[in-house]
């Protein structure tokens, strides 16, 4: 496994299971309530009392932060069991309903995916936005943290954008449909 190329700032959270215990086969979005910049999620998540982590960060402004390494399962999704098979990436957003996030942070997003999908050899990004196909990656590679945890996360901006997150993903993967 390798990092993303991407990535514009890198501080290692130290709340992580290393090495993973699963293959990277799943991709978990989520919002990070605030408008910040992938250094400012990546510091806030190496701070002692954060008891939480996430793969990557997308600031607002379009920035990518590395907070755990891809080997490593982040603690993200209040499920060990999808932390160790998603990259889990927190999206900075707006702090209020729908938790809306800039065009810059989406572009970012879209090309890290599909960065990440590629270098994990995952061909397709599948989105059904059906919590009974929870590791069937087959039909649904994309899972969000509500289906494990009483959150709104990603929030509902994010959460409708799925659909077209992985039609965008999909396109830089050359996936013909």
């Amino acid at each position: 496994m390798s990092n993303s190329s991407l990535v514009t700032y890198r501080k290692i959270s130290p709340h992580k299971n290393s090495p993973r215990n699963h293959k990277i086969d799943t991709l978990s979005i989520h919002c990070y309530v605030g408008q910040c910049t992938a250094k400012q999620g990546c510091d806030w998540f190496a701070d002692p009392n954060a008891q939480c982590s996430a793969n990557y960060i997308v600031g607002y402004d379009g920035s990518i932060g590395q907070s755990v390494d891809e080997n490593d399962r982040s603690w993200c999704t209040s499920s060990p069991s999808n932390d160790n098979r998603a990259i889990t990436i927190e999206v900075a957003c707006e702090p209020y309903h729908p938790y809306k996030v800039t065009d810059k942070a989406m572009n970012a997003l879209i090309k890290l995916i599909a960065d990440i999908c590629d270098r994990n050899n995952i061909k397709e990004l599948k989105w059904q936005g059906n919590k009974n196909l929870i590791g069937q990656v087959d039909k649904q590679n994309m899972t969000v943290h509500r289906w494990f945890a009483n959150k709104e996360c990603p929030g509902d901006y994010l959460y409708k954008k799925h659909p077209y997150i992985a039609k965008e993903v999909n396109k830089l993967l050359g996936v013909k449909k």
